[in-house]
């Protein structure tokens, strides 16, 4: 079959559609992950993709694709793809691949040829869906990344017939790049000016690679080169070369060229005369007094604007002074110092590299202009239009009109052959200069200068401006001196040299921020599970608080920075953790890392010290892509396999799919088992035989084992949250909190101290076991969502329950589980209460008023329920006040909160109304049934 075959082949949209439309490709779905998750460790776009009747069509069964597709994309030939070698892709190609995966190669190509330095990716069939695939590719930003992921369809798509172009769902994707399909160039270039406007500059991003060489976290603050490294109370911030340790007075001096070249002076320290004016006739004046040829630029300019050398004089000075006073109010006039300029630049009192640098010029070949002679330079490909490349573009500007008219040229003046002509007076890089690296060139002396001159402004990185007839004879010797010393130097003369050897000037800058053997990053505990993941958390945080860290931690509830919340909010997500990280005064960060936040946007750390999975039970099954408890282990997964080679990861030995984690986790192997007969049966048996670390409850005690040998911890009757050993559920979470702080070296006198003081209170645990007596009735405030949690949860309220009492609940699920699960849910209400009072939440998440109530009502109908003991409420504040009006002494009321705080006021309402008149207003509801 023909290519054009395509036109007429495949399944249609519908059975009333036309036979000559064929099924388009459809983008379903995109997700932007910024940390490790379900598909790697490394920050990648996916998308879905559903290639519709073009998955019957490889590539093997396209003629002529691949040709073409190289030709408008001729870097695919280097992609090794699994062959791992050039020509790798090629040959998948050849034999046969899908569209996807060849999406996946050109959306990584794109931004490789748009300066994004891209390379990985890969590409997964979606189970049980013929057609749809995962595309997944690294990116260097968020924007230019899904810009080249629309684009890639784009261009492959135009690549085929007509009506095979169309592609539904690309505004998934984000904002097109408006370019005809196939134009790869145009894409190419959008997308470079895309990689410049999102990147960083050279300095910043020379730094931010030194440091992730260095394995240290860098996360980027704003828009421009603002960036944290570290985390919490160890960070370090920098502005491109600026950082933190930069002071603010050494940065207004250095701004101030004069205050600066006059402490210099002070100093000892070679530097020209010169004089501060306001006004062209005292410019005029100056120059008179110190002597022509003068320079002439503003008090606090910078990269050369405004700045005029070898004025010699008066008309040349007023047109000079011109150009400066727009720039700054007050103009240095100084003398003009012998020899060329260059670059010292000193970090924290070392001098590191050292640059000639040349101002922008043409030389002349005989037969183009000078403006030609410029175009010529300027399609050099390190040349780029700012800072973004090693060199920048020479601009025709009045400026460099201006200077070379006083030189006797004009644009269309055509230089002889070897002839130099001269573009600007300054050598800046900015303007079109370049750099040759002169460090191992310095004289002793002139090193000496440069590292005084610093210290003497105050600055740990600083850009020295010298001018010297020979850089390699002291200044003693051969004249010259410091002309400007510069706060926030560029770094990319010294990186890319036009000409010389680079040099590695990020790394004495990274050492400088931390010291060898200095940490950068606080230690990081994330627990992820089903249930019990909050109530854990808090014991952690209360364990590090007691041994003296000021702890960050993330729950459902909100964030929490040093025993006081921040957030109030579902904080269970990547964006709270990397508040949290942000955050300078924390020690100490713990995570409740949710499903969905891993799904959504992988996690928000690189990688953690210690991992914890807690459990593995059915809950949230039916959404994105989790169908089975396996899938959900999947995912839960990821914490661990995130774990630091030298940390920890905590496992439940009594949960199978917990059990088979270890598999994949990284770090040391923890167990924790809260099962009689733990130390008789695997994994913690043969585990505590060899000299690993496992936390089990033997004798109704917390006991640790290490290398062999056993050490108590706490009894678990001696922690309040346990209710004296009948809350199962947190004796377990009591185990894992043990488990991990023990683990990353908590002393154990610490953490028994820290849960004998966790409570299960609200102001301990919001919503998890918080219980009340009040008016002869036991509250209890409860976050239980799921048939694991109320299972235990039941198991509680039997030990609890008082003879002849009866059990109320308020309970309801959010609309986007499940019907069996809904019904379910129904089923076990009616085990647990005595009379329940089925809620619904505040949005439904797209169900219709009512009807998550009735699925619950049909299942605890057809487990037996009376219908007179189910009541139907809308929402949970109706529901909770009919549990208390409804409830006698000697009851229990359970309490199942979606707005914890908002039923808590409730709750604390209820307890502090007078016993007369809650008394008769239950009488009063009991008569009326």
């Amino acid at each position: 079959m023909k290519l054009e075959d395509l036109n007429s082949a495949g399944p249609v949209h519908d059975a009333g559609a036309r036979a000559d439309i064929i099924e388009p490709m459809r983008v379903l779905e995109r997700a932007v992950y910024r940390g490790p998750h379900l598909y790697s460790a490394r920050p990648m776009i996916r998308f879905r993709l559903d290639l519709g009747a073009l998955e019957h069509w490889p590539t093997d069964r396209l003629p002529g694709f691949a040709a073409e597709l190289t030709q408008t994309l001729p870097g695919l030939k280097n992609h090794g793809c699994s062959y791992g070698e050039p020509g790798g892709f090629l040959k998948r190609m050849d034999e046969g691949t899908w569209l996807g995966h060849v999406i996946e190669h050109v959306a990584i190509e794109l931004q490789a040829r748009a300066g994004a330095a891209v390379t990985r990716g890969k590409t997964r069939s979606v189970k049980h869906r013929p057609g749809v695939y995962d595309i997944l590719f690294c990116y260097s930003d968020e924007r230019s990344g899904l810009a080249a992921a629309r684009a890639a369809i784009t261009l492959v798509a135009g690549l085929l017939p007509a009506k095979l172009q169309h592609i539904e769902g690309l505004d998934r994707l984000g904002p097109s790049l408006d370019v005809a399909p196939g134009g790869s160039a145009a894409i190419i270039e959008r997308l470079r000016n895309m990689v410049i406007a999102n990147g960083l500059g050279p300095s910043t991003a020379a730094i931010v690679a030194e440091a992730r060489r260095r394995h240290i976290p860098a996360m980027r603050l704003d828009t421009a080169s603002l960036v944290q490294f570290g985390t919490g109370s160890r960070q370090k911030r920098i502005r491109a070369s600026v950082t933190g340790a930069t002071s603010l007075i050494a940065a207004e001096l250095a701004a101030d060229k004069h205050a600066a070249k006059e402490l210099l002076k002070a100093a000892g320290l070679p530097v020209p005369c010169g004089e501060v004016v306001r006004t062209a006739d005292e410019a005029t004046a100056a120059a008179r007094r110190l002597g022509w040829p003068v320079v002439v630029k503003p008090l606090d300019g910078n990269q050369g604007r405004g700045v005029s050398i070898g004025i010699a004089d008066e008309t040349a000075l007023r047109e000079a002074f011109e150009r400066a006073a727009p720039i700054s109010r007050r103009v240095i006039i100084e003398q003009l110092l012998p020899g060329t300029d260059h670059r010292l630049l000193v970090v924290a009192g070392r001098l590191v590299a050292v640059a000639e640098r040349v101002p922008a010029h043409v030389v002349g070949n005989g037969h183009d202009s000078i403006e030609e002679l410029i175009a010529i330079v300027n399609a050099d490909p390190r040349r780029g239009a700012g800072h973004e490349a090693v060199l920048t573009r020479i601009r025709i500007d009045d400026t460099l009109r201006a200077f070379i008219d006083r030189n006797g040229h004009v644009l269309e003046d055509i230089p002889p052959a070897g002839e130099t002509v001269w573009l600007r007076g300054t050598a800046n890089l900015s303007t079109g200069g370049t750099a040759i690296d002169r460090t191992d060139d310095v004289h002793p002396e002139n090193i000496a200068v440069a590292i005084q001159a610093a210290a003497t402004i105050g600055l740990d990185v600083a850009g020295i401006d010298m001018m010297s007839p020979d850089i390699s004879r002291s200044l003693a010797e051969t004249g010259g001196g410091i002309v400007e010393v510069n706060a926030a130097p560029g770094l990319r003369m010294h990186i890319a040299p036009s000409e010389g050897v680079p040099r590695d000037v990020a790394k004495p800058i990274v050492a400088a921020l931390f010291p060898e053997r200095s940490r950068s990053r606080i230690p990081i505990f994330a627990i992820t599970g089903t249930n019990g993941k909050t109530t854990t958390v808090r014991m952690v945080a209360k364990i590090l608080a007691e041994a003296g860290r000021r702890v960050g931690f993330t729950t459902t509830s909100g964030v929490y920075i040093d025993g006081r919340k921040q957030v109030s909010s579902d904080a269970s997500g990547p964006q709270s953790a990397r508040m949290v990280l942000r955050n300078p005064l924390v020690d100490a960060a713990v995570f409740e890392t949710a499903r969905g936040g891993i799904l959504r946007e992988g996690l928000g750390f690189d990688a953690c010290d210690v991992g914890a999975v807690l459990n593995v039970t059915a809950d949230h099954l039916g959404m994105k892509d989790v169908h089975s408890v396996e899938d959900l282990a999947r995912v839960k997964s990821v914490v661990v396999e995130s774990v630091k080679r030298s940390g920890y990861s905590i496992l439940n030995a009594d949960d199978p799919l917990t059990v088979r984690m270890a598999r994949h986790a990284r770090g040391q192997i923890v167990w924790f088992s809260g099962a009689a007969d733990a130390m008789e049966r695997a994994p913690i048996a043969q585990h505590i035989a060899e000299g690993g670390t496992a936390v089990v409850c033997g004798n109704k005690s917390i006991l640790f084992y290490r290398g062999g040998e056993r050490f108590p911890v706490i009894p678990a009757s001696d922690i309040p949250a346990t209710l004296s050993g009948a809350a199962t559920f947190n004796v377990l979470n009591a185990l894992a909190a043990v488990a991990i702080t023990a683990a990353y070296g908590i002393a154990l006198p610490t953490i028994a101290a820290g849960l004998a003081s966790f409570e299960p209170s609200f102001e301990d645990s919001p919503g998890r076991l918080n219980i009340v007596d009040a008016h002869g009735i036991k509250i209890v405030v409860d976050y239980a969502h799921n048939p694991a949690a109320l299972t235990a949860l039941s198991q509680l309220l039997e030990k609890l329950r008082p003879k002849g009492g009866r059990i109320l609940g308020m309970i309801g699920l959010p609309g986007d589980r499940r019907d069996s699960d809904l019904i379910a849910v129904g089923a076990q209400a009616a085990g647990m209460f005595d009379e329940i009072m089925f809620r619904e939440g505040p949005d439904n998440r797209g169900r219709a008023a009512g009807a998550i109530n009735a699925l619950m009502e049909q299942g605890a109908l057809a487990a037996g329920k009376d219908p007179s003991k189910i009541h139907l409420l809308a929402h949970e504040h109706d529901a909770t006040d009919r549990c208390l009006e409804r409830a006698r002494p000697g009851d229990i009321v359970v309490l199942t909160p979606t707005d914890i705080e908002g039923i808590w006021a409730r709750v604390q309402a209820f307890a502090a109304a007078p016993a007369n008149y809650t008394q008769a207003h239950a009488n009063l509801e009991n008569a009326h049934g």
